[in-house]
């Protein structure tokens, strides 16, 4: 309520003011303003031998993939030009396309640098027939290369794979190419044993996948591909539970031994292909008594000695049980 009656004591004065406020004057002015801004850029369109500066990016193409540069490549160029301000103005709108170096064919024949003329031919595709170049920052581009040692590493995963609440990841992952080619000096390579990839989370999935991944970098080492596909296999799966009698194996001939309860639920989840064709058969809890007949708590860890493959998250309910020994000739 306190707002509401602020408004409403406020409101006729806003009201006043903006009636009484001078919206030709202001009109006016603004008009002006723009006329004024308008002849201003009609000068400088007319205006010859307008300077401007410019980053024009560099991008280079063609590099073989077995050697390594000597010296680190420059990503920009910075160019000082003069033109008429029409020049000038359309530079400073426009997008900057890269500036592409072919590295095998500028290398060619021995050449290990681009400077003098065919370097300023090259910046010159990027400007305007009638701009003035005044100089351009760096002169020359080191293009000096060093033949590499190759190697063929293993791709190994690196992260964590989570699925929706009815999948699971069926199998192994596996890598599409399954090897990359790692170029670097010969002791570098020496210390590598697999191509790891980036630490990765891939969540929440519910079919069959194939995601890009990189991999991870190493100093003083190139990759090639840097880049592989990973390829999950996901199935749907059910849960179901047997029970699953508790057993036990080498008792001496006297000695018997009771289990409390005697039976443990074997939880697990299975394909809906291979729901129907594993049986309680398949899960055995033999316990021997070597390793547990010293217990003074009188409580054994419950741990299955046979499983199906197909079974996957396996749980044992209740996790342990309390035995008692028996004399057999007791009875």
């Amino acid at each position: 309520m306190e707002v509401k009656a602020i408004i409403e004591k406020w409101k006729p004065k806003v009201e006043a003011y903006f009636s009484t406020y001078p919206w030709k004057n202001t009109l006016f002015f603004f008009l002006f303003l723009l006329l004024a801004f308008i002849f201003w850029l009609m000068l400088f369109f007319q205006k010859e031998n307008v300077e401007g500066t410019y980053r024009i990016p560099l991008k280079y193409v063609n590099i073989p993939e077995d050697v390594v540069f000597d010296n680190p490549l420059p990503d920009y160029v910075e160019v000082s030009i003069t033109d008429n301000g029409a020049s000038i103005f359309r530079l400073d709108i426009s997008k900057k396309d890269s500036l592409e170096i072919n590295v095998t064919e500028l290398t060619e024949g021995g050449n290990s640098s681009l400077q003098g003329d065919q370097y300023r031919q090259l910046i010159r595709s990027r400007l305007f027939s009638g701009t003035n170049i005044r100089g351009y920052y760096p002169m020359i581009i080191n293009l000096s290369t060093s033949k590499l040692q190759s190697k063929e590493l293993k791709v190994v995963f690196d992260g964590e794979i989570t699925t929706s609440r009815s999948n699971l990841v069926a199998d192994s992952v596996s890598f599409l190419p399954e090897q990359v080619t790692a170029y670097g000096s010969r002791e570098s390579l020496s210390k590598l044993e697999h191509a790891t990839t980036q630490y990765t989370l891939f969540k929440n999935l519910k079919a069959t996948s194939q995601l890009p991944i990189f991999i991870n970098r190493v100093e003083g080492i190139k990759f090639v591909p840097d880049q592989v596909d990973i390829f999950i296999p996901i199935e749907e799966y059910t849960e179901r539970t047997f029970e699953v009698p508790i057993m036990a194996t080498g008792l001496p001939n006297k000695l018997d031994v009771k289990f409390f309860p005697s039976r443990a639920n074997v939880s697990f989840s299975v394909t809906l292909e291979e729901y129907r064709k594993i049986a309680p058969e398949d899960f055995e809890i033999r316990l021997n008594y070597r390793t547990f007949h010293s217990n003074e708590d009188g409580r054994v860890e419950l741990q299955l000695s046979k499983s199906p493959e197909a079974a996957q998250n396996v749980r044992i309910s209740p996790s342990s049980v309390e035995f008692l020994f028996e004399n057999k000739a007791a009875r």
